[in-house]
């Protein structure tokens, strides 16, 4: 069994009923789901908040498994790319895969970046208080070294 974490975001239209979709699509491999997070964009910043989560999944799968089904999901959200970090229906990052690393450009991992984003590592966190991220230590380090200003806990909001 292949285990794997995912972070979804939203930041446009019913950004809930977006990353609700992106659990339904992973419920059969679904191992745990954190809260939901609202944070301020990253990147790109003059849009919309996100909201954000991780998944944690567990199945019979690869790692461009996980890329094509979450590119599918991002395609029925009507997700559109036409700015890097820019806003969006459905985002989802395959963040790492049972320490598999690529260099490949379609699929790099563990994700760029993860080891800076609060929007991944604090949902991650949250769910695998034990968690490392493969070439970058534990996420708990990693997240005490992060500037969470603008990362909101969203316990009124549910992804089940």
């Amino acid at each position: 069994m292949t285990r794997a974490v995912l972070s979804i975001g939203s930041n446009m239209g019913d950004r809930l009923g977006y990353l609700r979709s992106a659990v339904a699509g992973f419920a059969a491999e679904l191992v745990a789901v954190s809260p939901v997070y609202e944070t301020a964009p990253w990147g790109v910043t003059d849009q919309d908040d996100f909201l954000n989560a991780v998944l944690i999944v567990s199945g019979s799968f690869g790692p461009w498994d996980l890329l094509r089904r979450g590119q599918a999901l991002e395609n029925a959200s009507g997700r559109v790319r036409t700015l890097r970090w820019g806003p969006r229906t459905l985002d989802v990052d395959v963040v790492t895969v049972d320490g598999v690393t690529s260099d490949d450009p379609s699929l790099l991992l563990p994700h760029p970046g993860a080891h800076e984003r609060a929007t991944v590592l604090v949902p991650w966190l949250d769910i695998d208080p034990d968690a490392v991220l493969p070439g970058h230590g534990r996420v708990a380090d990693l997240v005490a070294t992060l500037d969470l200003t603008g990362v909101e806990r969203r316990d009124d909001l549910t992804l089940r």
